[in-house]
Order: C-alpha cells, then sequence, then structure tokens
C-alpha cells in the first residue's frame, strides 16, 4: 500500500472526513503534518502544493488534493489504484 502524508490542523471537519475515508479503504497509517502546530509546515506545504487550505493530500508521490478531490478521485475509481501502489 502507498504511503498516505496529509497535511491538516485539529479541528479541520473536512481532514477529519478524508482520515476517515482512507481508514475505510484500508489505510492504516497516516502521516499527518499539524500545520496549527507547526505553521512553518504550512509554509512548506503551500510551496509544494500551491494551495493554502487543508487537507492536502498526497499518496505516494501523487498529490491528490483536499477532501473534494479525494472523493472524485474515489468517484472515478482512482482512489483504490493508487493506494495499491499504481499511479
Amino acid at each position: 500500500m502507498s504511503k498516505v502524508k496529509m497535511y491538516s490542523t485539529g479541528t479541520c471537519p473536512y481532514c477529519i472526513r478524508a482520515k476517515q475515508i482512507l481508514k475505510s479503504k484500508g489505510v492504516a497509517d497516516i502521516e499527518e503534518i499539524r500545520v496549527d502546530l507547526d505553521p512553518a509546515q504550512r509554509n512548506t506545504m503551500m510551496q509544494i502544493t500551491g494551495r493554502r487550505t487543508v487537507p492536502q493530500i498526497f499518496i505516494g508521490s501523487t498529490h491528490v488534493g483536499g477532501h473534494d478531490d479525494l472523493v472524485a478521485l474515489d468517484g472515478r475509481g482512482g482512489l483504490d489504484p493508487l493506494l495499491a501502489g499504481g499511479h
């Protein structure tokens, strides 16, 4: 299974929902980077993604985007193969 990394905050409902979706797909370990606890990480996230909002989700080396992007990817049938290690 591909490594999952997510930039998030502790109170973001979209972050919580994205984690629920990923866990329902069998993702046991999400590397969570809390930009509310480490503001420098928000700058890093913005440089990498060009976005300011959380969550920002990476599966392997692929930037999926935010919650809505994750849901759309799953709706197109692209989430499971990406999690399985496909690109």
